[in-house]
């Protein structure tokens, strides 16, 4: 009867040293977050880890050509969004089973050159979400959408310093957006919105996140007492 006790404790010992040691392990590799009572838009900020992840591709950005002819500017950027901060919608067909990250990431990984669109592949900032029409949706004529009461909300301006010469702000929140270099960089990047410092990839460091508007308040005076 000891001895069946004895085994019994050491069964158990072992089953809870396994368990904490893979609730440990699962943890650690877990987005690490910020909690925020300041800023009350977003209740965590993501780590910063999603901003060196095609860090790879930085100096090959900084060193490639501009192509003038096929340039995405801000205005197509947007038409194809249904409100700003909206998932981009899929503008073109796909094949059937072709659905999912293996199909998209094909050509959305790392982008590339059409010649069928004459335009350049968007890059994901999200390559490890598979299920890509969970939230881009396709869009398979001009009546596929009934019309609503919907009124869009505006997008945020270009230019959003908080001073003059300051670098802008990041006007949108880092849900799925934290890797910076996949829609700054790049012959995809907008052109409006592209980065002319693609070698310095630690973004955060010097453009805060905001998602308040700026407004002109004049000559800044330091009241003297």
């Amino acid at each position: 009867m000891k001895r069946l006790f004895i085994i019994f404790l050491f069964t158990l010992l072992l089953a809870t040293t396994i368990g904490i040691w893979s609730y440990s392990y699962f943890e650690s590799h877990e987005e690490a977050t910020i909690e925020t009572s300041r800023i009350r838009e977003y209740s965590t900020i993501p780590s910063e880890s999603g901003m060196f992840e095609r860090a790879g591709f930085a100096m090959e950005y900084a060193n490639m050509p501009l192509d003038q002819e096929h340039q995405r500017k801000l205005k197509d950027y947007y038409d194809n969004r249904a409100f700003y901060g909206a998932p981009p919608t899929v503008p073109h067909p796909i094949e059937e089973g072709g659905i999912g990250s293996k199909a998209c990431l094909k050509c959305h990984q790392n982008g590339g050159f059409v010649d069928k669109y004459q335009a350049y592949t968007p890059v994901t900032p999200h390559p490890d979400k598979s299920n890509c029409v969970q939230c881009h949706v396709r869009v398979k004529s001009n009546s596929f959408f009934v019309p609503s009461s919907w009124v869009s909300n505006t997008a945020p301006s270009t230019g959003n310093q908080a001073l003059k010469g300051s670098p802008p702000i990041v006007p949108h929140s880092l849900q799925l957006r934290e890797n910076c270099l996949s829609c700054h960089a790049g012959p995809s990047a907008v052109k409006e919105i592209r980065t002319t410092h693609p070698e310095r990839i630690n973004c955060r460091q010097c453009h805060v996140i905001n998602e308040k508007k700026t407004v002109d308040i004049g000559t800044f005076k330091r009241e003297i007492k």
